[in-house]
């Protein structure tokens, strides 16, 4: 059987071409027994028949909407005080006041730091170590402690970033 009317007919229907009688024809062509109708077409099959599957709005939605509509719904307006239209503003204006007294008392205990890191008498210096090889051993010693402590944080921060990341997927 020939089915190029209905293969021209899903085109136009596609191109939004089609009339109320070329979409019924493609309604009952899909209503028929699934084994009727040919391989090529079964794809477009679900969606005519969902299509009659569908509930009727009935004859009486105009009514019923209009009725909806039509009852005019109260509003009861609500009073704002000025006190309610700032509290925003407040609560940023308290914000800010905290982090510039916090900041205001590190810089504070900063520069008492400093001050007495300056009171170093520079004139009596001396070396803590008789033998340049030992401090330097001792330097290298700790700056690879420090190598050590530095890559286990980035290990650990990677770990933690990789299983983030697997639980976003």
């Amino acid at each position: 059987m020939d089915y190029k009317y209905i293969e021209q007919l899903l085109d136009r229907y596609f191109q939004c071409e089609t009339s109320l009688q070329e979409e019924q024809i493609l309604h009952s062509f899909f209503a028929q027994d699934e084994q009727e109708v040919p391989a090529g077409l079964r794809k477009y099959a679900p969606l005519f028949v969902a299509m009659q599957q569908e509930e009727k709005l009935g004859d009486d939605f105009d009514e019923r909407i209009l009725k909806l509509t039509a009852e005019p719904v109260a509003v009861k307006a609500r009073t704002i005080k000025l006190s309610e239209r700032l509290r925003p503003l407040m609560k940023a204006a308290a914000v800010v006041a905290v982090v510039l007294t916090l900041g205001n008392a590190m810089n504070v205990s900063l520069q008492a730091d400093r001050s007495q890191a300056d009171d170093i008498n520079y004139a009596a210096y001396q070396d803590t170590y008789d033998d340049p090889s030992m401090a330097y051993d001792q330097v290298e010693d700790a700056l690879q402690l420090l190598s050590e402590g530095f890559s286990r944080v980035r290990q650990a921060d990677s770990t933690a970033i990789d299983s983030l990341y697997s639980e976003l997927r």
